[in-house]
Formats: structure tokens, sequence, C-alpha cells
């Protein structure tokens, strides 16, 4: 009798986690990213009352005897199956789609997590505002390029950042009259950005050539600015007033008093213009310069990479959130405020890019729902109560047989 209340009592005490394990999953139905766990069970050393015995000649083999002691917890894993996407209307809010965990860092601990809740800090870090870790990735340099072989570190939003982008092209529009003589001329304006994002407007001119369906053209700057090496100086026109050559014509500026880079194969894009009989009208209808902005906003890509947005227009990359994956996520610790952290089991993290090898893409608006089964756990729940009640019924029955011996003595 004594053996069946131990069996019994084994099975009361690991019940009582299997209800535990049902319990947290149920507490944690709407927390963001919630992995949830499930029990198995295993049974305990059986006590060998007669071994077995093998076949002989004159009759068949004997199987052992056994008596089981009991059931033992096998194991309490965490099933990492996607979680629903749910809109916040939040754009900093991070959702990963796929496999792999934000990289959090607190001092010199660093942890992981798949709760996307991200806001920037008064120092302008992304952190997490519930615990105030940090979010981890790679800054971009000046050009925007990103070196994700280089280790993580905290991602920084460069509020109030200047930021101008020099002109590359300039695009003409407009007419040359085709009854224009020899040396007659038509200007324009060339509007363009150095590198500081101060304009400069430089002066285009075009002069009729003896050729009738030809014009030269050259660009003078303001003092101090220095233009060279033009290239294709004499456009042609087909016999319908539609511009044929040069395919490509561009200039060098130099000499700019404010410091600025020198401009090289500055493109001036003459292919709109026409060669028609009406009076001549040139224009500059597009620039790709801008003057200088300062970060204002920003956005996360798929990709991961943080887009600032600047007050002139322009937007570029300031960063890359950075992505973990793990070979074995179920061997992760978990370490409460929905974050984990590796094990001996889990393997070292391997992080990267959001969207290479293994790891999934970033969502920005949504966060991760958890993705805990109710009908599931409820199933769970009938079936972690009636094990522990069959169970208790034993211990009670087993009492009862017990008091029967005592009983005998009277």
């Amino acid at each position: 009798m004594l053996r069946s209340m131990a069996s019994a009592i084994s099975a009361l005490r690991n019940h009582q986690t299997f209800m535990d394990v049902v319990s947290t999953n149920i507490a944690n139905i709407n927390t963001t990213g919630f992995k949830s766990s499930r029990v198995t069970f295993q049974d305990l050393l059986s006590q060998t009352l007669a071994s077995a015995s093998a076949p002989t000649d004159t009759s068949g083999g004997v199987n052992p005897i056994q008596v089981g002691m009991g059931m033992r917890l096998g194991s309490i894993d965490t099933i990492f199956t996607q979680g629903n996407p749910r809109a916040t209307g939040q754009p900093r809010d991070l959702a990963i789609q796929g496999d792999g965990f934000f990289v959090l860092q607190q001092g010199d601990a660093t942890y992981y997590s798949r709760d996307g809740v991200i806001d920037v800090g008064t120092d302008n870090t992304l952190v997490n505002p519930s615990t105030g870790m940090r979010l981890m990735g790679w800054m971009a340099d000046a050009s925007g390029a990103i070196n994700t072989g280089q280790p993580v570190g905290p991602l920084t939003i460069p509020y109030g950042a200047g930021e101008a982008r020099a002109t590359t092209e300039v695009t003409y529009e407009g007419n040359l009259d085709a009854e224009a003589q020899e040396g007659d001329t038509v200007e324009a304006t060339i509007p363009v950005y150095d590198s500081l994002g101060e304009i400069h407007a430089l002066t285009l001119t075009f002069t009729k050539t003896a050729n009738d369906r030809e014009w030269t053209w050259a660009v003078t700057a303001p003092a101090g600015v220095t233009v060279s090496n033009p290239t294709g100086t004499t456009i042609s026109f087909d016999t319908n007033g539609m511009y044929t050559s040069p395919d490509t014509t561009t200039i060098d500026l130099s000499g700019f008093d404010n410091g600025a880079g020198d401009m090289t194969g500055l493109v001036l894009d003459f292919s709109a213009l026409s060669q028609l009989a009406k009076p001549s009208e040139v224009g500059a209808t597009n620039q790709d310069g801008l003057s200088a902005g300062t970060l204002t906003d920003f956005s996360v890509n798929e990709f991961g990479q943080i887009i600032g947005m600047y007050s002139n227009g322009m937007s570029r990359v300031v960063g890359q959130v950075a992505l973990a994956s793990f070979n074995n996520p179920a061997g992760l610790l978990r370490m409460g405020q929905n974050l984990f952290f590796p094990s001996a089991n889990s393997g070292t993290a391997n992080v990267g890019a959001p969207g290479e090898g293994t790891r999934g893409t970033v969502w920005s608006g949504y966060l991760e729902s958890s993705n805990v089964d109710l009908a599931r756990e409820f199933t769970d729940m009938i079936i972690a109560q009636r094990g522990f009640q069959a169970n208790s019924r034993v211990v009670t029955t087993s009492d009862e047989i017990l008091q029967e011996l005592v009983n005998l003595k009277r």
C-alpha cells in the first residue's frame, strides 16, 4: 500500500506542476511576444519482482514482472510558434515575422526578446520603455553604409543632425527656336546645391551654330567657382525638332568659398529639349540636390533599416536593427519581463540583419501577440484536474486498505 501511495503522491505533485504551467500560459494570454509552455511526464523506476527468462527446448520464455514506482516530470518545453501580428498604429512598435529575437542590453548583460515595444529615450537611444534596456544594432556611416560584421551597439536617433545633398543631375525642358540665326543665344539658370546645402546659380548659355540643327552650350559660374571639363558641348536635333545627341553632358565644379567639396560629373540632361519653330524658352525643371535639413523623424523597414527623415525632404539609412537566432531556442532561459537568456543547451546567439540566414523580417507598427491557444489550455486544465483527482482517489483507497489491515488485529 505504501508503494501505491508513493506513486500517487508523485503524480499529485507533478500534476500540480502541470496546472502551474497551464495557469501561467492562461495568465499571459495577452502578453506581448509571450511563448507558451507544455509539460511532458515520464515514469519512474520500476521494481522488478521477477526477472525474465529465456525460452528453452521445453518451454517458452517468461516476461519480467515489474511494478512501477510512480511518475516524474519529464520536461517543460517552450513553444516558439509564431504569434499573430497585431496592428498598434504606433510606427515605432516592431514585430518579428519568422525566427529571431531583438537584442537588448543593460549594462554588460545582453538579453533577447520577441517584445518589440520600442521608444526613444532622453539620450536619443532606442529603448524598451518597460525595462529601460537599449535596443542593439549598427549605426550607419556618413554615406549611409552599414557594416554588420562589427559588434552591435546601442542605436541612436540623431535628432537635429544636419544633412544636405549635393546636386548630381539637372534636367532641362523647353524649346530652342528653329528659326534662330547663327550666333543667337538663349540663357537659362542652373540652380545647384553644393555638399553643404548652399545653392549656387550658374548661367547656361546656348548659342546657335551655322548648322541648322545644332547649338553649342557653355556654363558660367559666380566669382570664385570654377567650371571645368565640359563634355558634349554641341547638341543636335533631328528634322522633326527632337533631341538626338549627345547622350551625356557633364561638367565639374570646384573652388567653393564655403569649404564645400568639389562637384565632379554634374550631369546636365538636355534630352527633353526641342527645336521647333516657336520662341526659345528653356528652364531647369528638376535637380536632385537638397538644402541643409535636420532629422525630424524615422521609420524602420522590413529589413530592420532605420530610415531617417529630414526637414528638407531627404531620407537616408541611419542605423540597422539586429536580430539574433539560436540553434535551439527552446533551451533559452526565461528571465521575466519578456526576456530570454542563453543557457548551456541553447547555443550561442547568431546576430545579424533581419531577412538574412534563418532570421525573419521586421514589421513596423505591429506587435507580436502571445501564441497561447486558449482552447488547448482549457483542455489541458481538464486533463490536469482529472489526473490530480484520480491520483487523490488512489491515496484515499490505499489509506482505506491500510486501515483494514490495521483492523485485522481487532
